[in-house]
């Protein structure tokens, strides 16, 4: 009887001795990071901000295009989530696709070179 008297007591003080935090009571936090690697190409940045249900950010990313997209976002309980895309630049596409060394072409299926639809001859093909 002795050790189950024992055993509730150091429970108890384990109880009491517990650091309860209300995670839920006010989450609040900042972030934000970013990378920029001239090897790969990837370029893109975030940051984001949270005081209780209000939530603000943005991020940026580098396009294949040469684009740049711009997202700016914000949510809380009134509005819901709101995201506000931009793109910034011009896009550059390639004039002629799956050109490689030696003379062979992939890009055309087997039938020669084919013209890029950014010069808009999206069905030629130059035999």
């Amino acid at each position: 009887m002795i050790e189950v008297i024992a055993l509730v007591l150091c429970l108890a003080i384990a109880a009491m001795a517990y650091d309860h935090h209300d995670y839920h009571s006010h989450p609040s936090y900042k972030f934000e990071y970013g990378v920029k690697d001239p090897h790969t190409g990837d370029h893109k940045s975030q940051w984001e901000h949270r005081d209780g249900d209000v939530v603000k950010g943005a991020y940026t990313l580098h396009e294949a295009d040469g684009t740049e997209r711009v997202v700016e976002y914000s949510s809380d309980k009134l509005h819901g989530f709101q995201a506000h895309v931009k793109r910034v630049g011009h896009a550059h596409h390639p004039e002629v696709y799956g050109h490689h060394e030696g003379g062979q072409s992939y890009g055309g299926h087997g039938h020669g070179h084919a013209s890029s639809y950014a010069n808009g001859n999206l069905f030629q093909h130059h035999h």
